[in-house]
């Protein structure tokens, strides 16, 4: 378990073994958000393929993510799950706030901190 502090939120990580399904658990407060374990790899290789900043973006499941967005590609058909990486229905959203600080702690990315229009990449 890792403790994330920062944007957006103060947040506790969790990966695999106990985790729920052996995913990726980040809780925000009482809020559990858990995503496919994949979506770490995943992530990495699309941001290193684009080879440049990405903008994070960051919307709840009920509504649209602004398209080239981190959080627009966690949502894709095309996406290597051919979808949603969030995995409780309802709490899908939030991938380009609640991931990206995960690769920034595990070292695989680097991401801005500004009040807002934050941005992604891999390192």
């Amino acid at each position: 378990m890792a403790h994330l502090v920062g944007h957006p939120a103060e947040a506790i990580m969790q990966l695999g073994g106990e985790a729920v399904d052996g995913g990726l658990v980040v809780q925000v407060g009482k809020t559990q958000l858990r995503y496919h374990l994949s979506c770490i790899e995943d992530l990495h290789k699309m941001l290193t393929d684009a080879g440049d900043w990405m903008p994070l973006g960051n919307a709840d499941e009920q509504k649209p993510a602004a398209a080239g967005t981190v959080e627009a590609w966690g949502r894709a058909d095309d996406n290597p799950v051919g979808g949603w990486y969030g995995i409780k229905k309802g709490l899908r959203g939030r991938f380009g706030s609640y991931v990206p600080p995960v690769l920034e702690v595990l070292g695989l990315a680097e991401v801005e901190h500004s009040a807002k229009n934050n941005r992604m990449r891999a390192i």
